[in-house]
């Protein structure tokens, strides 16, 4: 009885119909793809990438600018030898100068010392007055046979102290003639800045009122020799 009990169970559990185990499920549908959101996605991520490009090359702008090389005095200009270029950012707000501007910023001078190492900012220039620092302007009164004739301004001349050692005669003293009895080298080479009735005006009196710059150094003896009369000028090549 036993047997037939077992077997007729197993009978029936095989006449069930068969039902899909838990693991097996049924195949989804594929998924649709999209290319044009990939084609969006990725022309996102390289518009990003430019701009954060474009974000440090501003930051991180440079341009070539002028450095000094060597100590610069009041009233003095740059030159080839004391400059060189240096990059710098261009966002920091300095006024600095652009290196190819180096030609018109030696048409200037300094306003205070710019020591060396400094990047140069146009504020630290100023245009040439007349004399340069370390010059000096001298007046002197001039007898005919003292100076060249047409002597005008921007002539380079040397200057010369005559004495009245001469045993030539008074009337000629300081003159040309009386300038191998005793005379001396003051100034090698000095400027005029001012002689214009030696350049055509009449002249109202025996003597010609000239300018002349020199270094300060040589503005003293100069001075000395004027108020004596005993100056003679010699124009030297030059301009």
């Amino acid at each position: 009885m036993k047997i037939q009990e077992r077997t007729g169970a197993g009978a029936g559990r095989s006449a069930a119909p068969a039902q899909p185990s838990v693991g097996d499920r049924l195949p989804s549908p594929p998924r649709e793809r999209k290319p044009a959101l990939a084609a969006l996605a990725v022309l996102l991520i390289l518009l990003g990438a430019l701009g954060a490009t474009m974000l440090v090359l501003q930051v991180g702008d440079r341009v070539e600018a002028i450095q000094v090389t060597a100590d610069i005095k009041p009233g003095e200009s740059i030159t080839d030898d004391n400059i060189k270029v240096v990059m710098v950012n261009d966002d920091s707000g300095a006024d600095f100068v652009p290196w190819e501007q180096r030609a018109g910023l030696m048409k200037l001078q300094a306003k205070s010392t710019i020591y060396g190492g400094t990047v140069v900012v146009g504020q630290m220039f100023a245009k040439k007055t007349g004399m340069e620092q370390g010059q000096a302007t001298v007046g002197v009164a001039l007898k005919e046979g003292q100076y060249p004739k047409g002597l005008e301004a921007g002539d380079n001349v040397a200057v010369y102290r005559v004495g009245n050692k001469s045993t030539g005669g008074g009337d000629q003293e300081g003159s040309s003639g009386s300038a191998g009895a005793d005379s001396s080298l003051l100034v090698e080479r000095a400027v005029v800045e001012d002689a214009s009735a030696a350049s055509g005006d009449s002249i109202t009196s025996t003597n010609l009122p000239v300018t002349l710059t020199v270094d300060a150094a040589d503005a003293a003896a100069l001075a000395q020799a004027a108020s004596a009369g005993e100056v003679a000028v010699v124009l030297i090549p030059g301009n």
